[in-house]
């Protein structure tokens, strides 16, 4: 029988208890996402050849040409030849990782050499590596991971089998570690949530700029795959600083078969790499994203003269120690003059005054906020605080001009509980993205304010100064009261003379 999602799933979270407690639980997912890789690769290598061969090319040749393969593995980089080997398994792995990128640049760099075998500060001395990795090795000997083996299906259903399986293990991972998660995953609900609100189509060009481990550019192409478009004539591209993150991303995409996708390294406030051949700043249909919140160390003293004047379109530059509207800036500047902006950010982007409350006002004058969207507290693995999440359009329909949509999705009725995370479910989701779609007032909900009533609160966009949540209060009429004061005298009156009934039985007795 083919390998199983499920099967797939226990098996990877197998290799987590090899590691659980041999290393911090925040380095697990590199080790095990690069030697999954790797016997994917391999595997699938294995696979080609033995097509090829079936077809009657020389086998020989079939194990050296590029051109009969989507990835070409090394001889010294297969697996067979990995698992011969005992000793110095990490320098092993580190070689194969090299010849496997320089044999397939650019597109797998940075994906498996990002990952040292070798680090004693997390692997230990070389006889502990060699057993944590030796482990690792026989753990995944026992999988096959070609197209056959996975599915029925063809070559898509191994890829829903294998991206599924990768992104349960980095919602696991994420789970596992703890603050730490939040730099590299964001909740699937949150995700699905802001690309419903925002609905990609076929043909368009999408950008996440902090784009972590590339799963909102992954669910936009399924969420095309599910309205009847090819998320093949999607241009999916994002950015991401941190190396590690990047090189999970990178794996995330390629497993779930978007192949063409482009991701680069590098801070994108300081150094965007999403650029034309003339060196300016590409732009896109639909931009989204989950920046860091409150980043203090932002980029503020490069901001003044950035070449591509991202940051003094709407008044004012972000402060040096929030780096949150910096973010919301470089999106709009990379969005093109039809298309919108969803962004999670926290709640005092929507308040605060300064520079933010300057560039809030350049924003809502140039009518680009569409709808403000207040989350539940504690959704995000790192971050217990409520967030918001803002869409913003530069071409609103005529019937949204001069308007935003305030939503107070932050109460019970709107997410669900849990002891250590808060959870929002598809109907929840249903509800958020219907009062979007319906852009209508809906009580204690729902709140579509024009322009003039927004400057009339000085700009702020507090969802509480829009939405009413508090519950209405019955007030009875005075023939009502009186009624119910009467009514509490002549009990309060009644247990007064039992009182003094059960005091006189007792001796006690009562002067008047």
């Amino acid at each position: 029988m083919p390998l199983t999602t499920t099967d797939l799933e226990s098996k990877l979270w197998g290799a987590a208890d090899i590691l659980r407690g041999q290393i911090d639980s925040s380095d697990y997912k590199n080790f095990i996402f690069s030697v999954l890789f790797l016997k994917r690769l391999s595997d699938r290598f294995a696979e080609e050849v033995d097509s090829a061969v079936r077809v009657g090319l020389d086998r020989e040749v079939a194990e050296s040409d590029h051109d009969e393969h989507e990835f070409f593995v090394p001889h010294e980089a297969r697996w067979s030849e990995i698992v011969r080997h005992s000793m110095n398994l990490g320098e092993v792995l580190n070689r194969a990782g090299a010849e496997i990128e320089e044999a397939n640049a650019p597109r797998l760099d940075g994906v498996l050499r990002n990952t040292n075998w070798n680090d004693e500060s997390k692997l230990g001395g070389p006889a502990s590596r060699d057993r944590i990795i030796g482990s690792l090795l026989r753990h995944f000997d026992t999988l096959d991971l070609s197209d056959a083996n996975l599915t029925s299906e063809g070559e898509q259903g191994a890829v829903n089998v294998l991206g599924d399986a990768y992104e349960y293990l980095i919602r696991q991972f994420a789970d596992d570690a703890g603050k730490k998660g939040g730099e590299f995953y964001t909740p699937r609900s949150v995700v699905r949530l802001i690309v419903e609100l925002l609905e990609p189509a076929e043909g368009m060009r999408i950008c996440d700029p902090t784009a972590g481990s590339a799963g909102m550019l992954i669910y936009t192409a399924q969420y095309v795959a599910e309205q009847g478009g090819d998320p093949r004539n999607l241009v999916l591209h994002g950015q991401e600083r941190n190396l590690g993150t990047l090189a999970i991303g990178k794996l995330n995409l390629l497993l779930h078969g978007l192949r063409s996708a482009r991701y680069e390294a590098g801070d994108v406030i300081s150094d965007p790499q999403l650029c034309d051949e003339r060196g300016r700043l590409l732009a896109y249909d639909r931009v989204i994203a989950n920046p860091p919140f409150s980043l203090k160390a932002w980029g503020r003293d490069f901001a003044p003269g950035d070449p591509h004047h991202r940051f003094d379109r709407y008044g004012a530059i972000p402060p040096k120690t929030k780096g949150d509207l910096a973010f919301v800036q470089h999106m709009l500047a990379v969005t093109n003059p039809g298309g919108m902006v969803g962004v999670v950010m926290p709640h005092g982007i929507l308040f605060r005054g300064g520079a933010e409350g300057t560039i809030r006002k350049g924003m809502l004058e140039a009518d680009l906020f569409e709808a403000v969207i207040g989350l539940a507290p504690n959704l995000f693995y790192g971050a217990s605080i409520p967030v918001a999440v803002c869409i913003l359009n530069k071409a609103k329909p005529a019937e949204r001009r001069g308007k935003v949509l305030f939503v107070d999705a932050a109460q019970p009725d709107y997410f669900r509980s849990g002891k250590a995370q808060n959870f929002l479910d598809p109907e929840h989701v249903a509800a958020i993205v219907g009062a979007f779609r319906s852009y209508e007032e809906v009580e204690r909900f729902a709140h579509v304010a024009d322009l003039d009533e927004i400057a009339a609160n000085d700009h702020n966009l507090n969802i509480s100064r829009y939405v009413d949540t508090t519950e209405p209060v019955e007030v009875p009429s005075v023939e009502e009261a009186l009624a119910q004061l009467r009514k509490a005298e002549r009990r309060r009156d009644e247990a007064a003379a039992r009182m003094d009934e059960q005091l006189a039985g007792l001796g006690y007795a009562q002067d008047r």
